[in-house]
């Protein structure tokens, strides 16, 4: 069964744009040592809860986003060794020095998880208008 590695991180918007280029190569990287999928999602509807929430996550500051991702593995033991490559590929220590980031590191969280529901539609046939 597939394995799914999660990180939510703080990503300044005035850095958003480099954070986009960071994890478009990152994410390369992930792809061609094994990954299933790489995706990277800002924030677009997450409010501070009472109790918890994305923003309040990763302590939020004004100037910032909330960047949630995930990266699918065929399986857990297949995501280790898929790690184990990216970690010693020389293009990912090249983007590795904290201070070069474009978050803060720091308030970032992150976890391997087992799925226990995996559901996807069917493809659908086309039902829009045909163009003139």
């Amino acid at each position: 069964m597939a394995y799914v590695d999660g990180f939510v991180l703080p990503v300044p918007l005035a850095k958003l744009g480099d954070y986009r280029k960071l994890a478009r190569k990152a994410g390369k990287i992930w792809i061609e040592h094994g990954a299933l999928a790489y995706t990277e999602c800002v924030a677009d509807d997450v409010k501070p809860g009472k109790l918890t929430s994305f923003p309040q996550s990763v302590k939020l500051k004004a100037d910032e986003t909330v960047v949630f991702a995930w990266i699918v593995y065929p399986s857990r033991k297949a995501r280790d060794a898929i790690n184990a490559r990216v970690m010693a590929d020389p293009r990912l220590a090249a983007m590795a020095d904290p201070a070069s980031h474009p978050f803060d590191g720091k308030r970032m969280f992150w976890g391997g998880f087992k799925p226990i529901v995996a559901l996807e539609a069917a493809p659908k046939a086309d039902l829009s208008p045909a163009s003139p």
